[in-house]
């Protein structure tokens, strides 16, 4: 399937936008060690994955960019979605998570995406992505200002992204077998066509740039702030929360291993260490409980 012009430029744009996220997220951790791996994919295509470890801030991340070529499978999450003769299809897109050292520094996600098919029809693309934040000890104003920060960028394309976006945040990241939303949320959106694709272009990389500052302001308010080792057992057992969640409910995950993806890059998400257990004593239950009533 040929590249359009549209997708060689969205194309370009999010590997500046993974450049960017690189260096200020190495602006503001100077320890963090950076590996970068360029990968092909089977079918056409491929992508540069960036694993971030080790830092005096960031204890593990990723900041991923791809852009694959690839054949409709069905049995895979994209199959779900298009229906017709489609049988290829071009995707890109930028996906970002990072574990924070300080168990008082909230975990973070961003990821864009843009889909072509092999369809005739005008509506043969479309974007998604959002950004959630998921802090195991709660700060009032972190969430104020993440809220805030989400609904400024929505206002300045429509009046009602933020409302929906918000609310798709929250239904999406459920662990529905905990009954648990993931974190305080954030903005979620998939199969965005209606309007011009310059429009929601623009939109998907205005969601990058607010992400980074938003977060990047929180972890400055936060990482230099001391904790024991009771805290960081239970940064650890809820992170594996956010393990379970990508394993068993998300799309990204799903649909990246049913296609062939290459797996480290899929997995690059994943905590450095976790800890599943059902004994607590009184200070983790009591570190649960506060956390619970925000999710």
């Amino acid at each position: 399937m040929k590249k359009s012009k549209d997708f060689k430029e969205i194309e370009l744009l999010f590997k500046k936008l993974q450049k960017n996220i690189i260096n200020n997220f190495h602006d503001l951790d100077q320890k963090v060690k950076i590996s970068k791996t360029r990968w092909k994919y089977k079918s056409g295509g491929g992508g540069i994955s960036c694993e971030l470890s080790d830092g005096r801030v960031i204890e593990k991340g990723m900041v991923n960019f791809s852009s694959i070529e690839g054949l409709v499978l069905p049995n895979s999450a994209l199959a779900k979605k298009i229906k017709g003769g489609v049988k290829s299809f071009l995707a890109t897109g930028v996906s970002v998570v990072i574990h924070p050292d300080n168990p008082f520094v909230p975990c973070s996600h961003f990821n864009i995406r843009y889909f072509e098919t092999d369809n005739k029809s005008k509506k043969n693309w479309w974007f998604g992505g959002g950004f959630d934040l998921t802090p195991y000890f709660v700060y009032l104003d972190d969430i104020k200002s993440w809220h805030e920060s989400a609904k400024k960028v929505c206002d300045k394309y429509k009046s009602t992204f933020y409302q929906d976006f918000s609310k798709q945040c929250d239904e999406y990241f459920f662990n529905k077998h905990r009954n648990e939303k993931r974190g305080i949320g954030g903005l979620f959106f998939d199969n965005l066509n209606n309007q011009k694709k310059s429009f929601y272009k623009e939109f998907v990389l205005d969601t990058g740039n607010t992400y980074l500052e938003s977060y990047v302001h929180i972890i400055k308010k936060r990482t230099k702030k001391k904790y024991n080792k009771t805290h960081k057992t239970f940064q650890l057992i809820r992170r594996g929360r956010y393990v379970e969640f990508n394993l068993v409910y998300d799309r990204g995950t799903i649909f990246g291993l049913q296609s062939g993806g290459r797996a480290d890059s899929i997995l690059m998400s994943m905590p450095p260490s976790v800890i599943w257990t059902g004994k607590k004593d009184i200070k983790l239950a009591a570190f649960e409980k506060n956390l619970k009533k925000f999710l």
